[in-house]
């Protein structure tokens, strides 16, 4: 990441260098080799150029006590920063100049700033992290303060500014689903970095947070139209980079010069090869960053019809309002008569449990919460959660497991999504046939990032005319596919059972 700087910088005496969220001290440390090396023709004298770097160049904000003192003792040669000769606890610091025992390292507790049961900075449950003394708050002070805050930690004044930002920040705020369903703090870093405006930042965070995520959509359309980002790495295995941490998903670091607007030179990683591109990270048609080149090269040919998109067949989440507790909690849907056995013309339901489908049966004149008045239209029910957790851990990849095709009268929980109308079975076959192309499946992974799935995941796929089945020959001629683009299809894509 330091390699994404401009060498000039480290012969500059004046740039002055943050890592605002220290959770290991390498950023700093290896900048402090860098200068130590490049400013010597400025300051010959080693000891001379060694205070002016930890005194006027580096600077630190701990994420905790313990990486505090743990930066110092890396950085300093001792958690105590100030150097007394004639003190066995304060000899070892290898800068002469500090007149603090913190100095450029800064760490206190800080504490959330509660307005109705979440932190006003950081989105933080008060009901999780109103804690007392003998536990952190994991309430950061780059993200708890103002630029001008933050400056006065270091005693600068609103007139100076850091050159350069650079760290590892903090991901995410768990909740008790963890996972999918914990909360990103890191792009609070971002925003609050881009307000405090050095001239480069540098930052490394998982980057399916560019496709899709709970609560970033503005984060991610702001990123993505960014044209100050200048370069990208972009790691589809994250053990790439932190081999010793299980992440199911992609990892990046970019560098952002606010010098100039440019096209971003994009570095895509696997275990086999580095693609290149250069482009600008949002594309005209899409609202999400779409790393794979080949992907962009077809979607480009899809667009160019104009059709709509096969996701306004498919449903919102519950679309009968039914949730999965359907079957354990028949009063709160007024579930009055519930069957195991099969009933002449009473209503089918279908769910997923324990990753199989369980069919029950209605009373017909069940008042269904939602679309009930279209039951008698043929449809296609395709579970909300399948496949690989990270699609990348098995190529090919079939996207989409499984699906089937429910003749009239049934209705599902929110186990499955329901793609419909069809008025008649051939026209329901003729669209199955469609989903299980690998064109559809490609189509659909460029959205898809996790086990589950939303009416969204389908908008790249266009529609077609159902009066007919379709197959992938058909589908790549008619949108003018290289052999190229279909040998990747081909690769990726594996037949759907």
């Amino acid at each position: 990441m330091l390699d994404l700087l401009p060498n000039e910088i480290w012969s500059d005496s004046s740039i002055k260098i943050l890592d605002p969220a220290c959770k290991s001290w390498v950023f700093l440390r290896e900048a402090a080799k860098r200068f130590i090396k490049w400013l010597e023709n400025e300051i010959p004298d080693l000891q001379e150029r060694i205070d002016h770097i930890m005194t006027k160049q580096l600077f630190w904000i701990g994420i905790t006590n313990l990486t505090a003192l743990l930066s110092r003792r890396s950085l300093y040669c001792s958690k105590n920063a100030k150097y007394n000769p004639n003190d066995d606890l304060w000899k070892y610091s290898i800068c002469t100049k500090f007149e603090a025992n913190d100095w450029n390292i800064w760490f206190d507790r800080v504490e959330h700033e509660w307005k109705n049961g979440n932190c006003i900075y950081c989105g933080a449950s008060q009901s999780e992290y109103e804690r007392n003394e003998e536990l952190e708050t994991h309430a950061y002070k780059f993200i708890h303060s103002t630029p001008e805050e933050i400056n006065a930690l270091f005693g600068l004044n609103s007139k100076m500014r850091f050159d350069v930002i650079i760290w590892n920040p903090p991901y995410q705020l768990s909740d008790w689903w963890a996972g999918a369903s914990a909360k990103p703090i890191y792009n609070y870093f971002v925003d609050v970095a881009k307000k405090v405006s050095p001239k480069y930042l540098c930052m490394i965070i998982p980057a399916r947070r560019f496709v899709w995520w709970k609560w970033l959509d503005n984060f991610r359309e702001t990123m993505i139209n960014d044209k100050n980002i200048s370069v990208l790495h972009d790691y589809i295995d994250a053990s790439m980079i932190f081999p010793w941490v299980d992440i199911k998903w992609w990892v990046c670091y970019f560098l952002r010069d606010v010098t100039k607007e440019t096209k971003c030179r994009i570095f895509t990683h696997t275990k086999e090869k580095i693609d290149f591109s250069e482009r600008y990270l949002k594309t005209e048609w899409s609202d999400i960053f779409i790393r794979d080149e080949m992907q962009i090269k077809i979607l480009n040919k899809v667009s160019e019809k104009w059709e709509k998109s096969f996701g306004s067949l498919v449903s919102s989440r519950k679309p009968y309002w039914l949730a999965s507790d359907v079957i354990w909690n028949e009063e709160k849907y007024w579930l009055k008569n519930f069957s195991e056995t099969s009933i002449e013309w009473w209503n089918e339901i279908h769910w997923l449990l324990k990753l199989k489908r369980v069919v029950r049966y209605i009373d017909k004149n069940y008042n269904i919460p939602n679309n009930g008045n279209e039951i008698w239209l043929w449809k296609i029910f395709i579970p909300n959660a399948y496949g690989c957790w990270w699609i990348w851990e098995t190529i090919p990849s079939p996207i989409l497991w499984w699906a089937f095709i429910w003749k009239p009268n049934a209705i599902s929980t929110e186990t499955f999504l329901r793609i419909w109308p069809f008025k008649t079975e051939n026209e329901t076959n003729n669209a199955f046939s469609y989903l299980k192309t690998k064109f559809f499946r490609l189509l659909v992974w460029i959205k898809k990032q996790t086990q589950h799935t939303s009416k969204d995941t389908y908008s790249f796929v266009p529609m077609q005319d159902f009066s007919k089945p379709r197959t992938d020959e058909e589908l790549y001629k008619k949108y003018n596919l290289s052999q190229e683009e279909i040998d990747y299809i081909e690769t990726m894509i594996k037949p759907m059972d």
